[in-house]
């Protein structure tokens, strides 16, 4: 049969295991996969985990062959794997085979591409590390390897929890990709506090020496909370339940109760169908990270409603509604929602949405569509000034195609406030240069006219000696009947736009040079 267990293989990255790991691997059973990352690289494997019941690697084994090596048998417990497989080629085949047995886990391993020399597996753990910083590159498929994580994304996790499932719970990366991650060792805390996220459970946790938390980008504040006060977005929604208790009393779950800061009754939907929504108008355009989600809450002792799963929809002013997909396929992607009414569980978007609006399309609910919501992300920093638009974004022919494209996922990088700066500080200082270079000009050339005037004796006004003057070297591309006057502008956030009058006559009888 196939001996094969956990595989997620990326272009990049992946993890393989044998069949029922970290269990006991089937009897007379065989897996072979072929893995390989892009043209040009190496791969690099490592062996995280190995447990065969064989001596001598006769009936049980592993095997690793490249196109000009093969790498094993390997087999037994004692782990005589090099901790590190560097292959001649970036493809290679993955042999296991197993005879008759009583225990064993079989393997793990993961595997990466040369761009990757840091790779770790997906068991290591942070106390495997001495130094309070490092990075280091997880795999394509650590989340469901087993294996406990204690903590959180806001306190840090314990140092005994396993790395790269870490990262996954905390949105650093998502599972079918990998990625890098940067680490920071801390002193430790009296406890950790777990919840599920990304489809990740995190237990409680104890007191431990050490924790470690992640570097971020930061783009993950509060879009609820505006300088600690609720912000004036706007919230509506499909419909919502008024209900009517056994004494008369009316009570409402509107829309504008789903806010996770606000106490007391979320958002309920008055019908039960995949058909109901709850929209946010953010006000502007903004990227988010993430969303947090929680049911009726448990202080509604009479009511267990939850959203089990639901999918995201977003866009703009003017444009049309989008669905947010998975990142390796073109299909709609459904997040693992809350389990029961009380607690919050937390989804990352990787990558991030950039959108003014967006709607919660509940899947699956328990009893009754019930919400409590927090989205997470910041602010876009927009530049002012039309040369800064320009260094960022192309024209768009139709208005079509530009609502088209400010309506789709981030795949390139934002302009910093430092980018942005540059560029103004560049908007401003080359028309100075310009202005400069043009007073020095028609400086030299005021000079050079008074002096043929004064060797020839002629009257400065005459056309023929404006002609024999500086002007008649340059040779003149066009003419000019009426006065003009040169202008240079500019549109800056903290400048009013300023007019710069540089050469300004009523005389017809000669042409101005072009700039």
């Amino acid at each position: 049969g196939d001996g094969c267990g956990h595989t997620v293989m990326y272009q990049d990255s992946g993890t393989l295991a044998s069949k029922n790991y970290p269990g006991t691997y089937p009897n007379y059973t065989l897996c072979e996969k072929k893995i390989q990352v892009p043209q040009g690289k190496r791969l690099i494997l490592k062996i995280g985990d190995l447990d065969i019941e064989s001596q001598k690697c006769e009936s049980s084994y592993l095997t690793i062959q490249s196109s000009s090596t093969l790498h094993g048998p390997y087999c037994g417990n004692v782990m005589p794997v090099p901790k590190e497989i560097i292959l001649d080629s970036n493809e290679a085949t993955i042999h296991f085979e197993s005879g008759s047995h009583v225990s064993g886990r079989g393997f793990l391993l993961s595997y990466a591409s040369s761009d990757h020399p840091d790779l770790i597996t997906c068991l290591e753990r942070a106390n495997h590390y001495t130094k309070a910083e490092y990075s280091r590159y997880c795999p394509a498929g650590c989340r469901d390897i087993a294996g406990d994580i204690s903590g959180n994304i806001g306190e840090g996790y314990r140092d005994t929890s396993l790395l790269c499932k870490s990262a996954i719970h905390a949105g650093v990366i998502a599972d079918e990709l990998g990625g890098q991650i940067s680490v920071t060792q801390q002193k430790g805390i009296s406890h950790y506090e777990g919840g599920v996220a990304n489809g990740v459970p995190s237990h409680d946790g104890s007191l431990s020496d050490k924790r470690f938390i992640f570097t971020s980008n930061g783009c993950n504040k509060s879009l609820s909370l505006e300088e600690g006060f609720l912000s004036k977005s706007q919230v509506t929604a499909s419909s919502y339940w008024e209900e009517t208790n056994e004494f008369g009393q009316l009570f409402q779950w509107s829309p504008d109760k789903a806010w996770l800061q606000v106490p007391g009754l979320a958002w309920a939907s008055n019908h039960s169908s995949n058909r109901e929504w709850l929209e946010i108008d953010l006000g502007e355009k903004k990227r988010i990270t993430g969303i947090k989600t929680t049911g009726s809450g448990s202080l509604m002792l009479n009511f267990n409603f939850y959203v089990k799963t639901f999918t995201m929809n977003y866009k703009n002013n003017n444009s049309k509604w989008r669905t947010y997909k998975g990142i390796l396929s073109n299909e709609e992607k459904v997040f693992q929602g809350n389990s029961n009414s009380g607690d919050i569980v937390r989804n990352n978007f990787i990558p991030p949405i950039v959108a003014r609006y967006v709607r919660i399309i509940p899947q699956t609910w328990n009893q009754r569509i019930a919400l409590k919501l927090e989205l997470m992300g910041c602010r876009i920093m927009q530049a002012n000034s039309s040369f800064t638009h320009s260094m960022w974004q192309k024209p768009s022919q139709s208005t079509e195609t530009s609502l088209g494209k400010e309506d789709r996922t981030v795949t390139e990088p934002i302009p910093s406030e430092e980018t942005n700066l540059g560029l103004k500080l560049t908007a401003i200082i080359v028309p100075v240069l310009i202005v400069l270079c043009l007073f020095l000009f028609s400086g030299i050339c005021i000079c050079a006219a008074l002096r043929k005037r004064e060797a020839k004796g002629l009257s400065y006004g005459l056309s023929s000696a404006q002609k024999s003057g500086c002007w008649k070297q340059i040779k003149q591309p066009f003419t000019r009947h009426q006065s003009t006057e040169f202008t240079i502008s500019y549109n800056n956030e903290k400048e009013t736009p300023q007019k710069l009058d540089l050469v300004t006559s009523d005389m017809a009888d000669y042409q101005q040079p072009l700039m």
